[in-house]
């Protein structure tokens, strides 16, 4: 998701006239964004030859060490640019602000200390200095992003100090390319759960979900990779003849994704509404800011009963689907469209130039 929306920026700001110029540590021209090989905006490789882990340890360091090498290569190898929108790991932020004439805005798609493991006390030794150098970096640019109101709430309980001193985000929601999905020909009643099959997913709701609708037939689940636990859950409720895995899926099968509570954002609710379908969500996070409910689909409560009450409603009435995916089309194209992205994230960059000038 974090790929996808630089992409995005990249596109939307060369379509407004902007010269772009994307700088990644990898790259692989195999297994990339096509927009990335057309040729709109060059992508310029540096630092692909530094590991991504040492022995499956130190992750987090070593994303520090390939992004600090990839912005030295930017600043000694090429002139200065007008802005620099860097996202994800905000420790270049005052490498590029050495050179004075470049503005700096940094997209936090999320604290990353929320997402990294305290466990152990070596673990917590080891984040504690990143934990430190990412609030402070992170102040230190010009302007912040954040992709959702949920976010930006989380940002200011984390980054206290941040938050004292009146550093305040602001959001631009990611968007989908609407121009992708088309209308189904046909509609099925199938329930389909996307994510990777991991346990802060919450896998276990969704098929527990499953597990009260055990007349339903065609009920499906989507993922990439399958854990333990998982398939334990699946176990426990006896559901051999109910869900059915698969590891890779076309669009064309989008049809009410069920998402994990406290998604900092979604962008699979936001694909599946662009494909017509309807969305049911735990109502916290993200989604509670993507999703109308009772009109492009329903938040509920993360619990299975609820989950399977909103299921319910559309086994009941089977026209219900495909009145709310066109509700959800509608709300997409005008609210979270790669259009829209553009057209705030060019007005936020115009804006801090503007203040470079000045």
């Amino acid at each position: 998701g974090a790929e996808r929306l630089i992409v995005d920026a990249a596109v939307e700001l060369a379509s407004n006239g902007h010269n772009v110029h994307i700088f990644t540590a990898h790259h692989d021209k195999t297994r990339c964004f096509e927009e990335t090989l057309a040729g709109t905006f060059p992508v310029t490789v540096y630092g692909a030859f530094l590991p991504r882990h040492i022995f499956y340890h130190l992750h987090a360091v070593c994303a520090y060490l390939r992004c600090i090498f990839v912005a030295l290569c930017l600043l000694f190898m090429w002139p200065s640019f007008d802005v620099v929108l860097a996202d994800q790991v905000s420790v270049v932020v005052p490498l590029l602000k050495l050179k004075k004439s470049m503005k700096v805005v940094f997209y936090c798609h999320f604290p990353d200390l929320l997402l990294a493991q305290h466990t152990t006390a070596i673990r917590r030794i080891y984040r504690k200095p990143l934990d430190f150098v990412e609030e402070i970096t992170t102040g230190m640019a010009d302007m912040i992003l954040v992709n959702s109101q949920f976010t930006a709430s989380t940002f200011a309980k984390t980054f206290k100090h941040l938050d004292a001193q009146g550093i305040r985000p602001a959001v631009l929601y990611p968007a989908v390319s609407v121009d992708q999905f088309d209308r189904p020909k046909t509609f099925k009643l199938n329930f389909l759960s996307i994510n990777r099959f991991e346990r802060k997913k919450n896998i276990d709701l969704a098929i527990s979900a499953f597990a009260m609708l055990h007349n339903l037939e065609d009920n499906v689940l989507h993922g990439h990779n399958l854990d333990n636990a998982s398939l334990t859950i699946a176990g426990k409720y006896a559901l051999s003849k109910m869900p059915t895995y698969f590891i890779s899926l076309s669009s064309s099968w989008f049809q009410f994704p069920l998402k994990w509570q406290d998604e900092h954002f979604g962008i699979v609710p936001l694909e599946a509404m662009a494909a017509h379908k309807p969305v049911i969500a735990c109502s916290s996070g993200g989604p509670v800011e993507t999703i109308k409910d009772s009109v492009t689909g329903f938040l509920c409560d993360p619990i299975p009963r609820a989950f399977s009450f909103a299921m319910a409603k559309f086994i009941q009435d089977p026209k219900l689907a495909e009145r709310m995916g066109e509700e959800a089309r509608r709300h997409v194209t005008e609210s979270f469209s790669t259009k829209i992205f553009g057209q705030h994230l060019n007005q936020y960059l115009l804006d801090i130039a503007r203040r470079k000038t000045e």
